[in-house]
């Protein structure tokens, strides 16, 4: 047993308000592969505060006394369903798989019905802590993704079907020619998210900028209010989406298929539609203004109230 004058100095956290002073063996011995063994294991230049020397985490400091006491003695106190999922997701945040996985027991949670998935949760959490993370071509379906960083994660010809990525933080990630029908990307971080043949259904809606849908399945989709300005949807599939209120300004749509989709109130100024598809479209009150609708055909395209100052018309058919 290693004696008290051989030990590291204390190490001084500051957990969302809450100070906490432990050492590096607690950080890192008993879960050498988590975020906080990584964080303090030597390798990486920590900002500490001036005076106090604090390291800040912005985290619940509330359930932060639970996780050093797991990696001080590797136990966990008798809490109500309600704590022991907001230690978990504390637990999955900073990378700790043991305690995750003492928690799931305590609540008797069974693992998600993956019987067409190749990964658990606990596998994607424990590769997303190398660089350069692939899971081309992996079956994730049915998984609960939710609130992970899966930032630059490649899930190129992935097949993640009914996933939850609600709240995850998606920058950067690439998704081209992934199969994603019903999957939930409520309030997840989408900026420079990638989409390329990206074959997705009934989503929620995203809010990002710079999007790239290139051929991508998007039908019936929803997109209510999403920001989508400048975003590249060049032969997608958008029919029966719903787009009410989307910003589209400049957006590249051309031979996009919008048949029977749903962009009231879209502003869709300067946008691309060269030779989409507009047969049965709700563009009423939509922003039209110096959109390039050149030779498209709107005799079935709904456009009360729509503004087209300035948009080329030539050799459209009304």
């Amino acid at each position: 047993m290693q004696s008290p004058e051989a030990s590291s100095p204390p190490v001084l956290l500051n957990i969302g308000g809450k100070k906490y002073a432990t050492t590096v063996e607690t950080l890192t011995q008993r879960e050498p592969d988590s975020m906080l063994a990584a964080m303090f294991s030597g390798r990486h230049m920590l900002p500490h505060h001036p005076t106090t020397g604090t390291v800040f985490v912005d985290r619940d400091g509330k359930h932060f006394r639970h996780v050093l006491n797991w990696l001080r003695d590797g136990a966990i106190p008798v809490m109500s369903e309600s704590e022991y999922q907001q230690l978990l997701r504390e637990a999955e945040y900073y990378q700790l798989l043991g305690l995750a996985d003492c928690i799931n027991e305590r609540l008797g949670w069974k693992k998600v019905d993956s019987s067409e998935a190749e990964l658990t949760r606990k596998d994607v959490i424990k590769c997303i802590q190398a660089q350069k993370v692939r899971f081309r071509g992996v079956n994730l379906s049915g998984l609960d993704l939710s609130k992970l960083d899966l930032s630059e994660v490649d899930f190129s010809y992935a097949c993640i079907k009914n996933t939850d990525f609600s709240c995850a933080n998606l920058y950067k990630a690439k998704f081209g020619q992934a199969e994603a029908s019903s999957s939930s990307f409520q309030n997840a971080n989408l900026r420079d998210f990638l989409f390329v043949g990206f074959g997705i259904r009934s989503v929620h809606p995203l809010w990002r900028n710079r999007c790239e849908f290139i051929g991508a399945n998007l039908q019936e989709s929803i997109l209510d209010g999403a920001n989508l300005r400048s975003a590249n949807l060049q032969d997608a599939c958008l029919t029966r989406c719903s787009f009410i209120e989307a910003d589209l300004n400049s957006a590249h749509l051309q031979t996009a298929n919008l048949m029977s989709a749903n962009l009231r109130g879209a502003n869709l100024e300067a946008a691309n539609l060269k030779g989409a598809k507009l047969s049965g479209t709700n563009l009423q009150d939509a922003n039209l203004q110096r959109a390039y609708l050149r030779e498209v055909d709107l005799r079935d395209t709904q456009l009360t109230g729509a503004k087209l100052g300035g948009a080329n018309l030539l050799g459209a058919i009304r």
